[in-house]
């Protein structure tokens, strides 16, 4: 969330800066009610202290024996007054919080303005892509002989943009949850399981919501308002609500994998079949709780181990600095890091490294205290690291051979007994 002293001070510039992230952005309820619930408070204060004030002299007058029934009535008026003013508070501050909730964070100033997704800047690229002398199957293709992945059963189950995994698809897939959880022990983040049913105000506190409400899925049993996550940043973010963090503990720098649920509501496409894009997801989550002046330093070691993660995988991949108009909505700089899909034709994001300032921490109230020092807001960074099913698409596509068998690659072998390559099922296709 914005800092209402930020908007105070200059809203037409925040307003302007607002709009290269969302153009329809505006300021005009923020304000208004902004102002109106400052009016009602010193309004209030005002009329308090002529209370008092009166009370006095009403106290004073009855000692004397004097008349005080003139005072008493303006009392009582000012009682009226007060408890009106106040009722109207009560009904504007939701409102306040609601509209100004709904605003995304600040870019930083030196991120492109741009509404235009192609104008992402690509600051580094890494490896080639592959080169097939035969004719190239996608991932949905290549299943059909590998037996890996089932959607038609888990659509019985649950619906269309669901998967169940199978086989040597299970063991893949956890072959490389185990892959990146390792690496990044090894890279210094502490691992946390963390619960995936979430309040309402933690979601909240991430910037879910009011937002993405229709994003969410909620679970509601009459006693309980929570909802699934739709990645581990928001039960990480959540953490140590209303805390003071010691300044000596930070950088905090933890991971945790988590299955993620996410409606997706409207961005099914026809073009991203299979495992593209998910109802269900696994990932490993980066996630840290930093100092202000720590949190770039932080945000390019986030970026880094989602790049060799993939370098490990021996995966083509780009990172690309995102214009602000594609940035995430609690976001003020994001890199993407996208690896290449021969199926698509095109590169998709496996990992999005956001550095996200003091806006969820504002909503969450997380702070750090510098010995001596007032309680100051932390930074919050987030990365994917990684998510998994684009990235299943990617070495069943990339290591595809000849024969329909897919090559597995050598960091996740170990994991998988020493198998080194899948190949097509010898049974029928209904049965295994």
């Amino acid at each position: 969330m914005l800092d209402i002293k930020l908007i105070r001070n200059d809203p037409k510039a925040v307003e302007k800066k607002l709009k290269t992230k969302v153009p329809e952005a505006s300021l005009d309820d923020v304000v208004r009610f902004d102002d109106r619930i400052r009016d009602i408070k010193a309004k209030v204060e005002q009329l308090k202290a002529r209370r008092n004030e009166a009370s006095e002299i009403i106290g004073q007058k009855k000692r004397k024996g004097e008349d005080a029934s003139k005072l008493v009535e303006e009392m009582g008026s000012l009682g009226h007054e007060i408890h009106a003013l106040d009722h109207e508070l009560q009904q504007l501050e939701p409102k306040f919080i609601d509209a100004l909730a709904r605003l995304p964070n600040l870019p930083f100033d030196d991120i492109l303005v741009s509404p235009n997704p192609q104008d992402n800047v690509v600051v580094k690229s890494w490896g080639k892509k592959p080169e097939f002398s035969y004719p190239f199957k996608n991932h949905v293709e290549l299943n059909e002989a590998l037996q890996l992945f089932d959607f038609a059963r888990a659509a019985k189950m649950t619906g269309s943009g669901w998967v169940a995994y199978k086989g040597m698809g299970a063991r893949l897939e956890w072959a490389l949850l185990n892959y990146m959880i390792d690496t990044h022990i090894k890279n210094g983040f502490q691992q946390w399981i963390p619960p995936v049913v979430v309040k309402k105000e933690v979601l909240f506190a991430a910037g879910q919501l009011p937002k993405f409400e229709n994003q969410q899925y909620a679970v509601r049993d009459g006693e309980h308002d929570n909802y699934l996550i739709p990645t581990a940043e928001v039960a990480l973010n959540g953490l140590y609500i209303d805390e003071i963090l010691p300044e000596e503990a930070l950088p905090l720098k933890y991971m945790a994998y988590t299955p993620c649920f996410r409606r997706e509501a409207g961005a099914l496409g026809s073009q991203e079949r299979g495992l593209i894009r998910m109802h269900q997801f696994n990932k490993v989550e980066m996630f840290a709780f930093t100092r202000p002046d720590q949190s770039e330093g932080v945000f390019q070691e986030f970026v880094r181990a989602g790049e060799q993660l993939l370098e490990g995988l021996d995966l083509h991949y780009r990172s690309t600095l995102l214009v602000t108009g594609d940035m995430s909505f609690a976001a003020a700089k994001t890199i993407d890091i996208e690896v290449w899909l021969p199926g698509q034709n095109r590169y998709y994001e496996v990992s999005s490294v956001s550095n996200c300032t003091d806006y969820q921490s504002r909503r969450s109230q997380v702070r750090f205290k510098e010995k001596g020092g007032k309680p100051q807001l932390v930074h919050t960074l987030n990365g994917s690291g990684l998510a998994t099913s684009r990235l299943m698409v990617a070495i069943l596509e990339n290591n595809q051979q000849a024969d329909g068998s897919v090559n597995i690659p050598k960091v996740l072998q170990p994991y998988l007994g020493g198998i080194d390559r899948i190949l097509p099922g010898k049974l029928p296709l209904n049965l295994v």
